[in-house]
């Protein structure tokens, strides 16, 4: 289910600019996109920013409807689709992170200390298949659900039949909820994860696989136009993807003072890397082998 900000129910002047922006909800659900949204606003005081937080396949959805103005995403392969049938135009990578696994302690399937995410996938599906481990997929076409079957497939292997394997098909916060409640295995981004754990809500769930040299975890997330949105909310959406991309040390520091860490790392600096590994994975090639 879509989740619109709250910001958005602001009254508006007559003088004032709607951009309606469909977002993947780790973006939204971590307060990086209030962030940025607060400083956009305050150099263009007579826009407001409108987030409509779901899946990445939500999300892009919106767009195709016409619903929305500009898209945030983490899915390559999906976002390539929309590319080529003429919804989206203007992309760019406007930031990454890492996916991570979390799970009960004391790891029943030994996933810490795994050489590649693909392995530790294949350990949690020996595991669940010895009635040791459970996995809570998120199961509903978004980046991260998406990201999870790639794996999988690359694993060789295919749970879906599996009683240990269970699709919740709501969103990232809501999912690791229920992987807590059963103290089960998750796919997740490392920023909702890490603003749940800090606020105290999946006491159970540890990060048991997490790293950053692994191609196969790294979680690129995309900004584009809508095509087809015109006038001043296009001209403001195109000003705010130009925003996203002039400062980037906004998302670099977000978290930082909160978490001892940043949720989120700028492209800058990496974009060509990113770019090449945006393009593995649209086509479905896998990021390990050219």
């Amino acid at each position: 289910m879509a989740v619109i900000a709250a910001r958005s129910a602001q009254i508006l002047l007559p003088s004032e600019v709607r951009v309606r922006i469909a977002t993947t909800t780790s973006l939204y659900a971590t307060g990086l996109l209030d962030y940025l949204a607060e400083k956009f606003e305050e150099e263009h005081p007579n826009v407001r920013l409108e987030f409509i937080a779901a899946g990445t396949g939500a999300a892009l959805r919106y767009a195709e409807r016409g619903d929305a103005c500009m898209i945030l995403a983490h899915a390559p392969s999906l976002e390539k689709q929309y590319i080529e049938r003429g919804v989206l135009e203007d992309g760019e990578i406007i930031a990454y992170n890492y996916f991570v696994i979390v799970g009960p302690n004391p790891d029943p399937a030994k996933i810490n200390g795994s050489s590649s995410i693909i392995e530790a996938f294949r350990r949690i599906y020996s595991a669940g298949e010895l009635g040791e481990a459970f996995f809570i997929s998120r199961g509903d076409l978004s980046g991260t659900h998406l990201r999870e079957l790639e794996i999988w497939g690359r694993a060789g292997l295919n749970p879906a039949s599996r009683g240990w394997y269970r699709e919740a098909a709501v969103g990232m916060e809501q999912t690791l909820i229920i992987a807590n409640e059963l103290s089960a295995y998750s796919l997740t981004d490392a920023g909702t994860y890490l603003r749940l754990a800090r606020e105290g809500r999946v006491p159970r769930l540890s990060i048991l696989y997490a790293n950053p040299k692994d191609p196969d975890a790294i979680n690129i997330y995309s900004a584009y136009l809508v095509r087809g949105c015109s006038g001043d909310e296009r001209k403001y959406a195109a000003l705010f993807l130009k925003f996203l991309m002039e400062d980037q040390r906004m998302i670099g520091s977000f978290g930082e003072g909160e978490y001892e860490q940043p949720l989120f790392h700028p492209a800058e600096g990496r974009l060509l890397e990113l770019e090449d590994l945006w393009s593995r994975l649209a086509s479905g090639m896998g990021v390990n082998h050219p």
